[in-house]
């Protein structure tokens, strides 16, 4: 989870073939008027999201086994509706950096729907995960391969069963 332009998808899929995991990019699960409407440079609202965290949580609870989805989740009460659908235990990863660091990833990306101009609402949209959340938040200002082995390292130590 995180702003846009944090890895998600990068960090995600590395992460997901670390342990084993099925990826899914939260961003295909988006409705095409959620893409139209960001492409646009235009922010989600509340009602633009419900479906897609709504898809979100049923792809997390059907799948048959361990299964990690790159998804903004930007607000606590996305996440608690991620997890009260997805019917079962759900750990986020919360991909954190600066906004210059993250501006600039997201300057040197090509072919992604979402402009540079939404990243200040994104930042604004942020709620951290508070204490009382099952999350690993990391800094993203290391290399991938180091944020997806500390991620791995650190949700094995979470779970308690030696498994990521």
């Amino acid at each position: 989870m995180g702003v846009s332009g944090c890895g998600k998808t990068s960090v995600g899929t590395g992460f997901a073939k670390a342990i084993g995991a099925q990826f899914i990019d939260g961003d295909d699960l988006h409705p095409p008027e959620n893409v139209a409407k960001m492409s646009r440079g235009e922010p989600l609202d509340d009602s633009d999201r419900g479906p897609w965290l709504a898809a979100v949580a049923a792809a997390l609870g059907q799948a048959g086994g361990d299964v990690v989805i790159g998804c903004s989740a930007l607000r606590r009460r996305y996440r608690d509706l991620i997890r009260e659908g997805a019917g079962g235990d759900v750990i986020f990863l919360h991909l954190s950096g600066s906004r210059d660091l993250i501006a600039g990833r997201m300057g040197a990306r090509e072919g992604h729907f979402m402009p540079l101009t939404l990243l200040d609402s994104q930042f604004a949209a942020l709620e951290p995960p508070g204490p009382d959340e099952t999350c690993i938040t990391v800094d993203i200002d290391r290399s991938e391969a180091q944020v997806v082995q500390y991620l791995v390292r650190q949700t094995q130590d979470l779970r308690g069963d030696g498994r990521a």
